[in-house]
């Protein structure tokens, strides 16, 4: 008997209602998932077309610094002369827009390009031994005295996202730049569309074996999405949105165009206190150098750093950097891109990534200063949107100057400060950081050259330059300068010259109604008398108060309100010292009237706006101030050089300076030294933000700076040049007797050699030292140094009917503290005093001569 058991349907049913149910879920969930990309797909489209309607940049305005100049005679090498035409943009390519240049037979050839700064022509640069010695123009052949090299770009006006970004095209890129990048970040960019599916399968493995998204897939295509419209979170949501706008960028852009995109968009770590976006910014704040210009080892590190930029940093992390640079050179020889022996020869090459500390030399608070005094004239829309192309005063060789003297010299203060200050124990606060500032000027122009507002921008972005402060004895020369003021006019009593005695001991001054200001010298050293020489020579605080009082200390007030400081400064005898508050800035300012014959030049640091088409906006146009007679600046410029050489300064040429140079220290709460020479003018300033004390004089603490720069900027060629100054027609120098304060006879002992104003100097000779009368027949001129005290010559001549000035008696102590009475009008003219007649001539009125002689400025460490 057959037993048939009968499967019951139950089971099949089942199966079938399963199988219904999944078929179901699978269908919702297609129809779920087609219509969420769809949304996103409609969604991203739009933003896609949005931002890919317009640049995908914004054109931000540009800030240029100054062109180099060359001029014939300098030194020059033609390497360096390439080495910057790159870094501005210029290749050997023909087709080039910016411009081209080539090597010749002992020179370069630069062709300027239709998107050049300059309508500058073509012209040959030979140069040999080392000497730029011709100059020849190819429009017709005649040869040049200089020649302006193209502007190099400082950085873009950043917004408030404080991002910089120099525009890089993709043909601009050096291949083996390209093939890092590929090899570490997307080797089959160029195959795929888009999304990768190995890697991307190999991810999601890895993803779903951990159980978080730990394994990235991103190709380049998908990494731009991201950076342009998305979040950098890791989420599944965020995932698929990317591979949407991926795919909707590969099927807008070309792979050529997703590539430069991609290279100008990524974040490469952080620059102080900006953002280093793409690899042209980054090129020039690792490597100080044009992306064109990158080594095998430098593409490579720049390319191994987009995964980490701060993590692989080479400031922080130099082991890390280079271990992720030989794997960028590994991954390169997996590719193919380079061989085994390239790889073993970039792997043995430091990461010469350049110190931090040069953000300094990238000039952020000038920078600061420039986008300020443009946001007062247009909005800042309109900076960051529309292409401006903003022209500076800006020489980037000096800013690196600075901030390198910056660097060395506060490490020397740092050292001081550190070795005076007691070990702290447990739980007691660090000490604040002293900080500092600096502003390099061209005293004939007004033009700011270089600037450093602080030592860490990163730290802080106040920039001192314009912070309010006390100047010290750097503001002593004003009161010496409206002293010798007093000898172009008819005073009642001597006119003040640099022999002019002063008694330098302690003394309490009465002003306003009963108050009293009782000043020291610092050390609280004095000297008795003193000539105004060496008062300024050695920073005398009680002689320069005294002579403020006798010039009378609304005077000083007023030539130091016309030089261009602080309104606020008051006619007191603290005035005398530097005690009201001004900055840096205003410093430079009053500065120029003593280092520019006189006129003032206000200092300026934009010199054109122009917008994208080349139109100007606006131009600087120069216009000086005259402020005090170029007969005076000569004379406190001869004093300054005398403190440099014997006086407070004279760690000046103990630090290997040695170019004719004038300069000034200041004390205060701060540390002041403000200097110049020919061609260049700087003030440093050293003290703490919070205006704490700093237990240090000017000359230990902002001497230092000043002078590390100075030597710098003298290696410069466009800045080797300092010259002596030249006594302008009215000033005459004389020989003197060292003891006598008389003129100077051949048998003096000690003799010094000083300027006067003409008129001023003294007019007898020495009655101690005995002379032996010279033979009637004996000319004059063998025995004649200068022009005679009593006689002016033809240029005198010229100048007293021009400017006149008064005959002045002998040259007596001044000792009385009554202020002189306003001195009598001046005369529209004054003769030169007739020559005495022969026969009437008496023994010294034979000598003519004036016998040069040693300069005997007192030593001292006083400010």
């Amino acid at each position: 008997m057959r037993v048939v058991i009968r499967r019951g349907r139950g089971f099949f049913t089942f199966f079938r209602t399963l199988g219904l149910a999944l078929l179901s879920l699978f269908a919702i969930g297609a129809v779920v998932g087609v219509s969420v990309f769809t949304v996103y797909y409609v969604r991203y489209s739009r933003l896609i077309d949005e931002r890919l309607r317009g640049p995908v940049f914004p054109n931000t305005s540009q800030v240029y610094a100054a062109p180099e100049v060359l001029r014939l005679g300098q030194s020059a090498d033609p390497d360096r002369i390439a080495s910057y035409l790159r870094r501005a943009g210029y290749t050997g390519d023909k087709d080039n827009p910016r411009g081209w240049f080539q090597r010749i037979r002992g020179g370069i050839r630069i062709v300027p390009g239709p998107e050049s700064y300059f309508a500058s022509e073509t012209a040959d640069l030979y140069i040999s031994d080392g000497v730029l010695n011709s100059i020849v123009a190819d429009r017709d052949l005649f040869a040049r005295s200089e020649y302006s090299l193209e502007p190099l770009l400082v950085t873009n006006l950043f917004d408030s996202s404080r991002e910089k970004r120099r525009l890089v095209a993709y043909e601009d890129l050096p291949t083996h730049l390209i093939h890092a990048i590929l090899a570490i970040e997307d080797r089959r960019f160029f195959q795929h569309g888009g999304v990768d599916l190995p890697r991307v399968l190999m991810a999601a493995y890895i993803d779903i074996s951990s159980g978080s998204i730990r394994q990235g897939a991103s190709t380049i295509t998908m990494q731009l999405s991201r950076m342009l419209f998305l979040t950098p979170e890791r989420t599944w949501r965020r995932k698929m949105a990317e591979t949407v706008v991926t795919f909707q960028l590969e099927r807008r852009l070309s792979k050529v165009q997703i590539f430069e995109y991609y290279v100008n968009k990524i974040y490469l770590g952080q620059r102080g206190s900006f953002g280093i976006s793409g690899i042209g910014e980054a090129s020039q704040a690792y490597f100080n150098k044009d992306v064109s210009g990158l080594t095998l080892p430098e593409a490579a590190f720049l390319a191994g750093i987009i995964r980490g930029p701060n993590l692989y940093s080479p400031h922080r992390n130099p082991e890390g950097a280079q271990r992720r640079r030989n794997l960028v050179l590994a991954a390169m020889v997996e590719t193919g891109a380079i061989s085994p022996q390239q790889q073993a020869e970039a792997a043995e090459a430091p990461v010469d990534a350049v110190p931090t500390y040069t953000v300094a030399s990238e000039a952020p608070y000038f920078v600061d200063m420039v986008r300020d005094q443009l946001l007062d004239e247009y909005s800042e829309e309109d900076l960051v949107s529309r292409s401006f192309r903003i022209d500076t005063t800006l020489d980037l060789r000096l800013q690196r100057a600075a901030a390198e003297a910056m660097r060395v010299g506060m490490q020397e203060v740092d050292e001081r400060l550190e070795a005076m200050r007691r070990p702290r124990g447990e739980g007691e606060e660090t000490p604040e950081r002293v900080e500092a500032a600096m502003i390099v000027v061209d005293p004939q122009t007004g033009a700011v050259k270089a600037l450093i507002g602080g030592r860490d921008y990163g730290r802080t972005q106040l920039n001192r330059i314009l912070a309010q402060r006390q100047p010290g004895s750097a503001f002593k020369p004003f009161v010496y300068a409206a002293a010798f003021n007093t000898g172009l006019q008819r005073p009642i009593g001597p006119p003040w010259t640099p022999i002019s005695k002063i008694n330098d001991e302690p003394t309490t001054f009465v002003y306003e109604g009963g108050r009293f200001y009782a000043p020291a010298n610092y050390g609280r050293k004095y000297y008795g008398s003193v000539t105004l020489r060496n008062a300024l020579a050695r920073s005398l605080n009680v002689s320069t108060v005294k002579l403020a009082q006798m010039v009378g200390y609304d005077r000083v007030v007023e030539l130091a309100r016309a030089a261009g400081m602080n309104q606020g400064i008051l006619p007191t005898p603290a005035v005398a010292l530097g005690s009201y508050d001004v900055t840096p800035l205003e410093v430079a300012r009053a500065y120029t009237v003593l280092a520019n014959s006189g006129v003032r030049m206000d200092p300026y640091w934009v010199s054109m706006v122009r917008n994208r088409n080349g139109v100007v906006l606006e131009q600087k146009e120069l216009q000086g101030f005259p402020v005090l007679d170029r007969r005076v600046a000569f004379l406190i410029t001869d004093l300054l050089q005398g403190v440099i050489r014997r006086g407070t300064g004279v760690g000046v040429r103990a630090r290997g300076f040695m170019e004719p140079a004038s300069g000034k220290t200041g004390t205060s709460h701060d540390g002041w030294f403000a200097g110049y020479t020919s061609n260049l003018l700087a003030i440093v300033w050293v003290g703490y933000d919070s205006n704490a004390e700093l237990p240090l004089s000017g000359a230990s603490s902002a001497l230092p700076v000043w002078t590390e720069f100075m030597k710098r900027a003298v290696a410069i060629p466009q800045y080797s040049n300092m010259e002596e100054p030249v006594p302008p027609p009215g000033v005459v120098q004389v020989t003197i007797d060292a003891d006598t304060g008389k003129l100077a006879t051949p048998h003096c002992p000690r003799t010094e050699s000083h300027y006067f104003l003409n008129g001023t100097q003294p007019a007898e000779y020495c009655p101690i030292h005995s002379v032996q009368p010279l033979p009637r027949s004996t000319p004059i001129t063998a025995i004649a140094g200068v022009v005679s005290p009593s006689v002016a010559g033809p240029e005198e001549a010229a100048m007293a009917a021009a400017d006149p000035v008064a005959v002045a008696a002998p040259v007596v102590e001044a000792a009385a503290l009554t202020p002189p009475p306003d001195p009598a009008p001046i005369p529209e003219a004054v003769e030169p005093p007739e020559p005495p007649q022969e026969r009437r001539r008496g023994f010294f009125g034979r000598i003519f001569g004036i016998f040069t002689g040693g300069n005997s400025d007192g030593e001292s460490n006083q400010r």
